[in-house]
Order: C-alpha cells, then structure tokens, then sequence
C-alpha cells in the first residue's frame, strides 16, 4: 500500500491533497499486512471514486508481477502482425484467458482469480481480513491491464469490473472491461 499513497501523491493522480492523511494515517497505524490492505481498500472505496480507483490500479494493479513478461513480450513480437481480434484469439489459447474484442473498441477478459481472495473464501478455517470485493477485484483488473498491454501491444484503460457472477458462486470468473486508448 505504500506504493499505492505514493502514486496518490503524485500531482497527476487526481486525488484531493486533503484525502492524503487519511491514508498516510493508515499505514503508520498498520504498518503493512492483511489488516492494513484491508484498512487502505475500505478508505479507497468510501473516499474515492470507481474512477479514481481505476486510474489507480490502471498503474498500480495487484498481480503485476513480470514473472511471464518474457513470455508475453515473444508473444507480441511474434503476432504483431495480426489483426487484434485475431491476437486475442492466440492470446486466450496461448494464456488461458478469455479475451474477447468487442464491436465498442473495447475488450472483455472473463478471468477467475486463484489467489487470496478465492483462497480464503472457500477456507473458512483461516481467518484474514479481506478488503472489499470490488476493489479487491478492481486492483486485479490492473493486472488483467497489465499482461494484455504487454501481450498485444495495446494501450488500454480499465471501463468495468463485473463481479455480479460471484453473488452466485464465488468460483464463478469476474468480467474485466478495458477500453482500447487512442
């Protein structure tokens, strides 16, 4: 979380410099941890807007670890010749996401996340604080954004987070929206 106050530092991040204690407060108290995660993504979904967190997470995404960028960077050298719903078509054999170029000039990826927070809802056994569903799940699409700009050579941005499916079966993927940038 502290790279994320960092960015919100940034004059660029448009978020209000009176929001910035709140944070700061956050992380002094917590330090770090499941708690403060938790802590930090409450304060972000009461203070900031759907948007603000986006444009965030757009730069400062969960899961954006460079473990396959290698991968990913051949990927784009070796298919940059085709069209893009064609790439996403390799990118979903290739990757195991579905990818899907829409007829509005964006892209939908349906992705189930395996990591903490699927872990520990179906381990009721374990007991950490999870921070709220949709910007836990809005952090993710920052890593969703990452590993297709890296993939398919494309600037994007982050429109939606759909993670009405997981009110019936947590199991269930989540939708992630991105719009192609100019």
């Amino acid at each position: 979380m502290k790279t994320m106050l960092n960015a919100m530092r940034k004059k660029d991040s448009g978020i209000p410099c009176e929001l910035l204690p709140i944070f700061e407060d956050i992380l002094n108290k917590h330090g770090g941890g499941h708690e403060c995660d938790k802590a930090f993504s409450e304060a972000m979904e009461k203070h900031l807007s759907k948007e603000q967190r986006c444009r965030l997470f757009e730069s400062n995404g969960g899961c954006m670890g460079t473990g396959r960028d290698k991968e990913r960077k051949i990927f784009a050298l070796e298919h940059a010749h085709m069209a893009l719903d064609e790439r996403l078509a390799v990118f979903a054999e290739t990757f195991g996401r579905q990818a899907v170029l829409n007829g509005d000039n964006t892209i939908s990826v349906t992705f189930t996340c395996s990591h903490r927070y699927h872990k520990v809802a179906r381990d009721k056994g374990k007991v950490f604080p999870l921070p709220p569903i949709e910007s836990y799940f809005e952090r993710c699409a920052g890593g969703r954004l990452y590993e297709l700009q890296k993939a398919l050579g494309v600037a994007l941005k982050i429109k939606s987070v759909d993670t009405s499916s997981l009110s019936r079966n947590f199991d269930n993927p989540v939708v992630y929206t991105f719009e192609i940038a100019d």
